[in-house]
Parts: C-alpha cells; sequence; structure tokens
C-alpha cells in the first residue's frame, strides 16, 4: 500500500477543549466535520490516550478553535505535544470562555457543542456534538494540515488519527529534528540559541537528520 495517498485528504488544524475539576483541557485535531445542518451536528475524533478524551466524557462539552495561518505556532506545539494531565495548556495563551469552555483568541473563531453520541475505534473516540453556539471572528486563511507540514514543517502527533510512521519527506541539506514535537529545522548550522517555533524546546533537543 502507497500511505502517501492519505495525505491527499484535506484536513484543518483546531483546538478541542473542555474542562476537568481544576482547570480547562485541551488538544490538537485535525478531523472535525460538520455532518448534519439542522441541528448543526459536529463530529470530531480524539485519541483514547488524550486526557482532552476522559474530560469531555465526563463534561459531555467540547469546543473546537479554529486556527488559521497567522496562529502562533507555539500553541501548535503545545496543544498537540504536551499533555493537558501535566500542565495548563491555556495558562500561557488569551482565550475566553463560552458556554463555559475556553476559545482561544489567535483564531478564527469557535464553536461549541454538547455530547450527543460517541462511537468507539480501536484507538479513537468519535464524537458527536450537537452546536450550542459558533462565532467567526477573523477572516484569515484557515490553517491545514498541508500548511502545518509544508509551511511550518510540523509532524502529525502519534496520537493523531492521522499519524502514520512510514511517510517521510525527501532529505534535503542539513536539517535538525526536534524529538519532542518533530519540528524540522533546515539550514547549514543550527543556531546556538535556537528555540522550536512549534513547542518551544531549546537547541539541545535537536538531532541531526542523517
Amino acid at each position: 500500500m502507497n500511505n502517501k495517498i492519505l495525505q491527499d485528504l484535506n484536513y484543518g488544524v483546531y483546538v478541542v477543549s473542555s474542562k476537568d475539576e481544576t482547570k480547562n483541557v485541551g488538544c490538537i485535531a485535525n478531523s472535525v466535520m460538520q455532518i448534519t445542518s439542522s441541528p448543526a451536528t459536529i463530529a470530531i475524533s480524539i485519541n483514547h490516550e488524550n486526557y482532552t478524551n476522559e474530560c469531555i466524557k465526563k463534561y459531555n462539552k467540547f469546543s473546537v478553535s479554529v486556527l488559521n495561518e497567522e496562529t502562533n505556532p507555539e500553541i501548535v506545539g503545545t496543544f498537540g505535544f504536551k499533555s493537558s494531565r501535566d500542565i495548563d495548556k491555556f495558562e500561557k495563551f488569551e482565550y475566553y470562555e463560552i458556554d463555559e469552555l475556553p476559545v482561544l483568541e489567535d483564531s478564527n473563531g469557535y464553536i461549541t457543542c454538547e455530547v450527543i453520541g460517541t462511537l468507539e475505534t480501536d484507538t479513537h473516540t468519535i464524537f458527536l456534538g450537537k452546536m450550542i453556539s459558533c462565532d467567526k471572528k477573523m477572516e484569515k486563511e484557515p490553517m491545514s494540515y498541508k500548511f502545518y507540514h509544508k509551511v511550518l514543517k510540523g509532524k502529525s502527533p502519534e496520537k493523531a488519527p492521522t499519524y502514520t510512521p512510514d511517510i517521510e519527506e525527501e532529505i534535503k541539506g542539513n536539517r535538525w529534528k526536534c524529538t519532542i514535537c518533530g519540528y524540522i529545522y533546515e539550514g547549514e548550522e543550527l543556531p546556538l540559541d535556537y528555540i522550536c517555533p512549534l513547542c518551544g524546546a531549546p537547541r539541545e533537543v535537536f538531532v541531526k537528520v542523517d
């Protein structure tokens, strides 16, 4: 099988959020879609191992922040490669609450939903959410997964539904890879003060790709 055909499917980049007993939680998702119009119903896919999955099941509500191409890449690194079990991901980013759910300021807008059904796969839960409210705040180009891969040079987290370990890009020139989030830096040398633009990791965690 040639798994590269999977990269031709269209995906966006979103932050799906909910709550636990003490804080807001969230993770990056690329599988978000509207499946009915009246009432408006949204489907999202979240890995069983993501803490956000557990929280959505308990809280029974979730929000979707629609990221754009100018969104701070560190949002993707934080929500995609760190766990809400360990940190408050919203602590360093501006957000507001709608329907008692967190929504990121640095996004095109939001959708809030009440869970009305679930479907379990081997690795992911598909949540069906009846839309409570939504709004569009910006007219910027929505961030696509193609933009995330080709422009931001980001990699799919292992918990993402689109994660495919045997798909590798052709290596051209010197490249260093962030061992935290998979970001690839291209250049003659990795600067001494370099910080990963996706996850904020220091130069020391980068390894040269042979």
